[in-house]
């Protein structure tokens, strides 16, 4: 047990475990409960191998963590990042099960991912690694244990190459055994932009809630990956004014607001960093996390908003599309300072949810309409958000609290009724 936790001890572990705690303590959890619910069910460690291009082999770690499977199969992306490391995935993999939890997902949570650049690696040698990555946590795998999807790293070719990988090792096609796949070969319509799509219907639900336009509002959008970029796209069209966005290497500014459409194209042409597509003035990551602004849209890594940083953020709303990119000593300074927080659970859960729709629709072996997607995804992300609004006024608790409680409460039950085996 102390060298798991010794494995694990990572700064955002450490945030995911204390949020627990607290909201284990508000709820009154059981205390055998929590000592089960703070660690996985199951955490893999894997050696990747992988034959470059020139000839030399290089050896990459390799992770996938189950945190809990009381409601279903477990479900979660695989990332392909420098950082990746036990304490990250373990972290992520325990949000996603709240998050599931939360929406009312038949499913726990899990996390992946390889310690790599992926950007410096060749297309053959990115496919090596993913496939042997694949057949390393196979065990673990199949659309009745564990679902992988993208994160940040990984799109929607990676899961291919994963999906066929798991395929040619069980003899026959399993399209169920990943999500976020191409549609070629059982995808779903409305996956891309799906977290994006469910970051935006919970904006515009606050906005109703706090009585303000949607054409008055102003947008900060730091991250101009899948998610950064539907987001600050669909509030775009939406009405709102963007007003910076970034990448890893800073961002554009325009007072009179970002042409998003145009950026995005030439973003998506190869003409980076963001503040060589000509349009807007550069802005840091820093400085956007500080501009005054109605919706500021953390959408990039972990551990942005810090208490460093938190009494300088200026915004009146702030929607989590990242996981965990607000500490807990900064989410106390945001509260004191009257932002309304819409926890990275709720506000970036349209991804797991059209994830579930596109594993039904595999099992099914029947697809849906782009707009039925839609459609359900708008309704439980906002039911969700309307459920998590009630519990937060009821028990007098922040957004980010009633969240929390919501989804452990839920897995608690789970694992009571269920009792203890054996």
């Amino acid at each position: 047990m102390t060298s798991l936790y010794q494995e694990l001890e990572t700064q955002t572990f450490r945030l995911a475990v204390a949020q627990f705690e607290e909201a284990a303590e508000r709820l009154g959890l059981d205390g055998n409960l929590r000592e089960r619910l703070k660690l996985p069910q199951r955490a893999l460690i894997v050696s990747v191998p992988v034959r470059m291009d020139d000839g030399n082999v290089k050896v990459f770690p390799g992770y996938r963590v189950q945190h809990d499977t009381s409601l279903g199969p477990s479900k979660g992306g695989v990332r392909f990042h420098p950082d990746v490391n036990l304490g990250e995935v373990a972290a992520l993999a325990m949000w996603m099960t709240w998050k599931c939890a939360l929406a009312g997902l038949p499913y726990g949570g899990a996390k992946g991912g390889v310690r790599v650049a992926p950007e410096k690696l060749s297309r053959a040698e990115l496919q090596r690694l993913t496939r042997r990555y694949t057949s390393e946590i196979l065990p673990l795998l199949g659309p009745e244990k564990d679902i992988p999807a993208p994160d940040v790293g990984t799109n929607a070719q990676v899961m291919a190459w994963m999906m066929d990988t798991y395929s040619q090792e069980v003899g026959y096609a399993v399209p169920g055994v990943v999500t976020g796949k191409p549609l070629a070969i059982g995808g779903s319509l409305g996956r891309e932009d799906a977290t994006g799509r469910g970051v935006t219907a919970v904006i515009l639900e606050v906005l109703r809630h706090l009585g303000l336009e949607i054409a008055r509002t102003t947008v900060a959008v730091q991250g101009f990956g899948n998610v950064g970029m539907h987001t600050a796209r669909i509030l775009h069209e939406a009405g709102a004014k963007v007003l910076a966005v970034s990448d890893a290497k800073g961002g554009v500014y325009s007072s009179r607001g970002l042409d998003i459409p145009t950026l995005r194209s030439r973003y998506q042409s190869h003409v980076r960093p963001l503040q060589e597509c000509g349009m807007g003035e550069f802005i840091s990551n820093d400085d956007l996390l500080q501009l005054e602004c109605t919706i500021l849209v953390p959408a990039a890594l972990s551990e942005q908003i810090t208490e460093n940083n938190a009494a300088r953020v200026r915004c009146r709303i702030l929607a989590e599309g990242a996981n965990g990119p607000t500490t807990m000593a900064a989410d106390r300074i945001l509260e004191e300072n009257g932002v309304f927080v819409i926890p990275d659970i709720l506000a970036n859960s349209g991804g797991v949810i059209v994830s579930y729709f596109e594993w039904v629709q595999d099992v099914q072996k029947y697809f849906w309409k782009e707009q039925d997607i839609r459609d359900r995804l708008h309704e439980i992300i906002t039911a969700a958000f309307q459920r998590t609004l009630a519990f937060s006024q009821a028990k007098k608790v922040s957004l980010r609290m009633a969240a929390l409680m919501s989804g452990i409460d839920k897995i608690g039950q789970a694992h009571t009724v269920r009792g203890l085996y054996p």
